[in-house]
């Protein structure tokens, strides 16, 4: 398989969505990875609604240690809040997302296959899906970009420094939209990660689980190299 060119987004000139009003990110899922998003987003000076499968009351203590930037909801309120959304759910929980109040916003997915945890999945197992691509069906309105899903959560708050920095750790996404792609790389750079663009949706396999690029730090030019070393199963239980 012929590796696609990575666009080197750090050379880019400025693009029209910095300057785009987008100061709320909802997050659906409250887990370890949407809950370390939602404290480097705060960080970062957006404002965060998150939800999880319980209802809003059971996040009363997670709300408490994010501070006053952060309010719960449910999983349809979160979504109609944020500018931006987050996903993070369990891949077997894909359905339960909410679609109308995601249409026409960015939505950054940060699921992996687990067929463990999700029972197989036929197109993923055969090489013919992408998780994030799965989504992206689910949501025809939306505009899925992947994110944040080969970093380990705790990492999320500590790994990352200013731009320049010698070696910066660098993350993947992947996107069939410019916008959303970009939008991953400005939130990346906010909270201290350098990018590189996989390219459209159907190339995001290649940061999932089980390659060379899943779950380890790497700088931008370790995880270009590494993407290159992806190589596609084409069976899962293999």
């Amino acid at each position: 398989m012929r590796l696609p060119a990575f666009p080197d987004l750090g050379t880019r000139p400025a693009h029209p969505w910095f300057d785009l009003d987008m100061t709320t990110i909802g997050i659906i899922g409250a887990g370890h990875i949407g809950s370390q998003v939602a404290r480097a987003a705060i960080t970062a000076g957006y404002d965060v609604v998150i939800s999880n499968s319980r209802g809003p009351e059971t996040l009363a203590d997670l709300i408490a240690d994010l501070g006053p930037k952060a309010r719960a909801a449910t999983a349809t309120d979160a979504a109609a809040a944020g500018d931006v959304a987050v996903v993070t759910v369990p891949l077997k929980a894909l359905e339960a997302v909410p679609v109308a109040p995601l249409a026409g916003k960015i939505v950054i997915d940060t699921n992996n296959y687990y067929f463990e945890r999700d029972g197989h999945i036929a197109s993923l197992d055969d090489g013919v899906d992408t998780v994030s691509g799965l989504l992206q069906a689910h949501l025809p309105e939306s505009r899925v970009a992947k994110g944040f899903n080969h970093i380990k959560f705790s990492d999320i708050t500590t790994d990352g420094t200013p731009a320049g920095t010698p070696g910066r750790r660098a993350l993947a996404t992947a996107s069939d939209f410019d916008d959303a792609a970009q939008f991953v790389e400005r939130l990346y750079d906010e909270i201290g990660f350098d990018t590189v663009n996989i390219g459209p949706l159907s190339e995001s396999w290649r940061v999932e689980r089980d390659q060379p690029a899943y779950v380890i730090p790497q700088n931008r030019e370790e995880l270009v190299a590494n993407l290159a070393k992806a190589e596609r199963a084409t069976s899962a239980a293999a």
